[in-house]
């Protein structure tokens, strides 16, 4: 187990991408706190977690990222139940576009900055603190977005986000080398969360032609992903994002081509 004796705090951990990773860390052998906004729902994960074998592996608390008192109490938690911190995954967002034109700042713009810009700052900087604290160096992993590197429609807001979580991963592992810390990020494309699959089917299946299986991403394979960046098999991986988007930055669209 590649994860075996590491703790670690996965924010979203309630749904989607965040779950499907709290049960692939917890079966590699990690210790986890939940953090989430729906505690309701993240304590149905941790009990989730206990029926599948692993009693008392992983905690719930309800975690707004966009305050810093929460992130940072999530990751006491991890050392007050755990003992230790070796990962975060800031992986908890919020979606949603508008035509730029059409903004009520208040509405379409503090939020989503708040959420999925100042969340991921706030973890960087409270996992960095304890890893520093605890000597012991450790992970930091932010979901970020194929949005994050182009402009897409209705996205204004969103990419501004996902860039600022890139720029943030490169800065952190500049700083923080010095005391042992990786940060990485990964770019997920199209993948079968409840924010995407309440869409229609039409919508659905262009989507998943944009990218190279012409399907949509599941989350169990981007926790895969997560997984490994957080073991120590990649610690040659610092201060780079990682696609996980089945293909999707690599070209612009299927064509219907003529006979010539």
């Amino acid at each position: 187990m590649r994860l075996q004796g590491k703790v670690a705090v996965i924010t979203g951990g309630a749904s989607g991408i965040g779950r499907a990773t709290v049960l692939k860390f917890i079966q590699e052998g990690a210790k986890v706190v939940i953090a989430d906004m729906n505690l309701t729902q993240a304590e149905a994960v941790a009990v989730e977690v206990d029926s599948l074998g692993f009693p008392g592996a992983a905690v719930a608390v309800r975690t707004d990222v966009s305050a810093y008192g929460d992130v940072e109490a999530a990751v006491a938690l991890a050392v007050e139940t755990f003992g230790r911190l070796d990962v975060i995954f800031n992986n908890a967002g919020i979606a949603g576009g508008k035509a730029l034109l059409d903004h009520d700042p208040e509405v379409d713009y503090a939020p989503m900055i708040r959420v999925d810009q100042d969340g991921v700052y706030y973890g960087i900087l409270a996992a960095g603190r304890q890893f520093r604290d605890q000597g012991t160096g450790g992970v930091i992993i932010s979901t970020s977005s194929i949005y994050g590197e182009q402009a897409a429609e209705l996205s204004f807001t969103y990419s501004a986000a996902k860039a600022a979580v890139i720029s943030f991963t490169r800065s952190a592992a500049y700083e923080l080398a010095e005391f042992g810390i990786r940060a990485v990020a990964i770019t997920p494309g199209r993948v079968g969360t409840a924010i995407i699959n309440q869409f229609s089917e039409e919508l659905r299946t262009t989507f998943a032609s944009e990218q190279l299986r012409n399907k949509m991403t599941e989350p169990d394979e981007i926790a895969n992903v997560v997984a490994f960046l957080a073991s120590d098999e990649s610690n040659v991986i610092n201060g780079t994002v990682v696609h996980v988007d089945d293909g999707y930055s690599s070209f612009k669209q299927r064509l219907d081509l003529p006979t010539f």
